[in-house]
């Protein structure tokens, strides 16, 4: 028999369900039942409550391949709380020819195995429900006595022995001119910038962010109302932000959010970091920049010219243009059917390299089926030695050691084949490069490197032999031949933009 091991436990504060402890149990049930064990799947901090677990899905999946025959768990309770999930899967599984067995609860196979399974099933059904339903019970009466509930304390609060929230004398005074200053005209950047300089952290113990000062800002447990679900206690809690001051504020961050964000964030330059210099071989950096006109341009620069480093003479060129001609590039490249089978030929002996034991492996278990019949004829003709049973059982054991051993494999790195390679590379055919996030998948997925200069590009795929070379002036005479215009660079750059 082969198996594998599913355990789980759903939060920090168990101590015999631990991880360690559920395998150990398993194992030596296996050890006792002479069972071969495959792998592990383990779920940390996942409640049976929901079958949405990474690891439980992936087993039930690999069950699927037909290498293992049971799944050993500590109790049944590791496997569902749920007799709807638990007999869902125990169906699947048992298509699959594999079946859940626990390692300290004794069950039979007959009909009376059947009800006590279903017994223990209902009762850890029974057990998460009351379980669940006590701890909300209980967070309900710290609530309706407006008691700290766990989770994220809020900037200017402590917590005291009695769990009810009190002023916190070295931050309160920040939260409350916090909201003095955005009420007086100062932005959140502004603010957050007065808190870092102050030292106040966040509640994750970190510094400042947009975001943090813009849930301050929103908090209205700093006029004292305290909130649990659907409990809202006025004046639950001490108040450190009064209700007019609150209510100004909340009219400011209205009006402000229609209005044009002047926190946006600078534009995404898809080529950071794989676009380098010809001349010098440096990065070429993202800028942007305000013409005489007032309009604002996005280019690449040469970190060397930039930052004056050496003498490369490398001109800035246009954001858009070159992220347009380097899309439109590797766009012919995905079309072309030669550089899709190249990447798969990659793929596939890469897959192979990467996994050296599993041919390895299959070679040994094809040499011993190969022994063992050639046994089995032997005897079929009459010759038989004393050694022949001996033989044969040393290489049954062999065969059986290398089909787990196989099985193993398969299960921690299954292969994938030829045409669901050319499959999956087949769908960036389809993807709209107008679209920014298909755009950047193009280029992070099939772009290794781009090297600019003022004549041409090379550009290096992430493939074998994948390199183009593009010529400015066959791509100028081109786009006459369209009649159609182009920016290749920036031959004067733009001012930096003072603002």
């Amino acid at each position: 028999m082969k198996a594998v091991i599913y355990a789980r436990y759903s939060s920090d504060n168990q101590r015999e369900e631990s991880i360690e402890g559920q395998i150990r149990e398993c194992t030596a049930f296996a050890e006792k039942n002479n069972i071969t064990i495959l792998r592990h799947y383990v779920d940390r901090a996942f409640s049976a409550k929901t079958d949405n677990r990474p690891e439980f899905q992936n087993m039930i999946k690999d069950s699927g391949k037909r290498l293992f025959d049971m799944i050993i768990v500590w109790k049944l309770d590791r496997f569902a709380r749920n007799r709807y999930d638990s007999a869902r899967y125990k169906t699947a599984l048992k298509k699959n020819g594999v079946k859940v067995v626990s390692a300290t609860e004794v069950i039979s196979d007959g009909a009376e195995g059947i009800i006590l399974e279903s017994v223990l099933e209902g009762y850890a059904e029974y057990y998460s429900a009351d379980l669940s339903e006590k701890v909300v019970r209980g967070m309900t009466e710290n609530a309706l006595k407006s008691k700290y509930n766990g989770g994220t304390r809020p900037i200017g609060y402590l917590i005291d022995s009695d769990q009810c929230f009190q002023l916190d004398p070295l931050t309160a005074p920040f939260v409350r001119e916090a909201f003095q200053r955005y009420d007086e005209g100062a932005t959140m950047t502004q603010i957050r910038d007065w808190l870092n300089e102050q030292g106040v952290k966040n509640t994750r113990g970190q510094k400042m962010t947009y975001n943090s000062v813009q849930h301050l800002l929103n908090n209205r447990r700093y006029i004292g109302e305290y909130t649990y679900r659907d409990i809202v206690v006025p004046n639950g809690i001490p108040t450190i932000v009064p209700q007019d001051l609150f209510d100004r504020v909340q009219e400011k961050l209205a009006k402000n959010k229609k209005a044009p964000a002047r926190h946006k964030a600078e534009d995404d330059y898809l080529l950071t970091t794989k676009l380098f210099c010809g001349y010098c071989g440096a990065y070429l950096c993202g800028e942007s920049g305000t013409s005489h006109t007032g309009n604002v341009h996005h280019y690449y620069k040469c970190v060397s010219v930039k930052k004056k480093r050496t003498e490369c003479h490398k001109k800035s060129v246009r954001k858009d243009w070159i992220e347009d001609l380097v899309v439109s590039e590797t766009m012919k490249m995905v079309m072309d059917d030669k550089a899709i089978e190249a990447i798969v030929s990659m793929l596939m002996d890469l897959q192979d390299r990467e996994n050296v034991n599993l041919p390895l492996y299959e070679q040994q278990l094809r040499e011993a089926d190969t022994a063992i019949q050639n046994l089995l004829n032997a005897i079929q003709q009459g010759i038989l030695t004393k050694s022949t049973k001996g033989r044969l059982e040393e290489l049954e054991a062999t065969k059986e050691e290398l089909e787990t051993k196989i099985a193993c494999e398969k299960l921690a790195k299954p292969k994938v084949n030829a045409e669901f390679m050319t499959f999956w590379l087949h769908r960036f055919r389809k993807l709209d490069v107008r679209q920014k996030s298909h755009r950047k998948m193009l280029i992070d997925t099939f772009i290794n490197a781009i090297f600019l200069y003022d004549d041409k590009m090379v550009i290096t795929f992430n493939y074998k032999d994948g390199t183009d070379t593009i010529t400015f002036d066959d791509l100028k005479t081109a786009l006459a031949d369209q009649k159609t215009g182009s920016d290749l660079d920036c031959s004067t750059a733009p001012r930096e933009n003072a603002g």
